[in-house]
């Protein structure tokens, strides 16, 4: 975890085993969002070392499993809580994915608020492949980003997608090339990190607690709140600057 100016960083930096995700690391990346969305504008999720993440540590599930479902349950639960955290946070968090983003990996990319991502990278839910289902959100994220009939022929059957292919359904803001990719996810990043911080809260509110809710009732809830922004001090200040520019023109 650090910061650069206004815009942290979180790097999951467990590279040797591909940035799989373990109970402690879980409870890391809850802490450390919860702390950098108090100190900076935006946060950046990353993995070490050219990847993303695996997904869950099959060997700390292995030690864990044989102590029973007790054992097993803050696994699942931390990083649960470190997924869930994100639409609270008043600040966006930007997902950049590199390499591998796999299982747990390819959930906690879709739980966050933007993703960028590189157009060779590999994403699947792949728990099918292994016997398994998906703990970290997969089930019920996935469908309301790309729709039921591509999220079920996608965790049924377990086949990879590519950066490309996941901007192309909807999981991914861009998918960029390799070589422009550094350049492109701090480019964003210092995008969002300048602009007025009431603002941005207010969109991602907006954005995440009327998306569940019937049109009609979202809309009043945009009205609402566009007109308790716009008669405040950070509405202001942006008017001023807007008559700043457009009198130099």
């Amino acid at each position: 975890m650090r910061t650069e100016g206004t815009v942290g960083h979180i790097v999951l930096n467990r590279p040797r085993a591909l940035n799989a995700i373990t109970t402690e690391l879980g409870r890391a990346l809850h802490d450390a969002l919860v702390d950098l969305a108090s100190r900076t504008r935006v946060v950046v999720i990353r993995g070490a070392e050219g990847n993303f993440s695996v997904g869950g540590d099959f060997r700390e599930l292995e030690r864990l499993r044989a102590q029973g479902p007790d054992a097993v349950r803050p696994l699942f639960e931390n990083f649960a809580r470190a997924c869930a955290v994100i639409p609270d946070l008043p600040i966006p968090v930007v997902a950049a994915v590199e390499g591998y983003a796999m299982a747990g990996g390819f959930e906690l990319m879709q739980a966050c608020d933007i993703a960028v991502v590189r157009s060779d990278a590999e994403l699947a839910d792949n728990h099918v492949n292994f016997g398994q289902i998906p703990g970290g959100g997969g089930s019920q994220r996935l469908p309301r980003l790309a729709g039921r009939q591509r999220a079920l022929g996608h965790l049924l059957g377990g086949e990879p997608l590519s950066g490309d292919e996941a901007a192309a359904w909807g999981l991914a803001y861009r998918s960029l090339p390799p070589e422009t990719f550094e350049a492109g996810v701090q480019a964003l990043a210092e995008r969002i990190a300048g602009h007025d911080p009431a603002a941005v809260s207010g969109i991602k509110n907006l954005v995440h607690n009327g998306f569940e809710l019937p049109l009609p009732d979202a809309l009043a809830v945009e009205l609402d709140a566009v007109v308790a922004h716009v008669t405040g001090d950070a509405a202001a200040r942006g008017i001023a600057a807007f008559h700043r520019t457009t009198a130099k023109e």
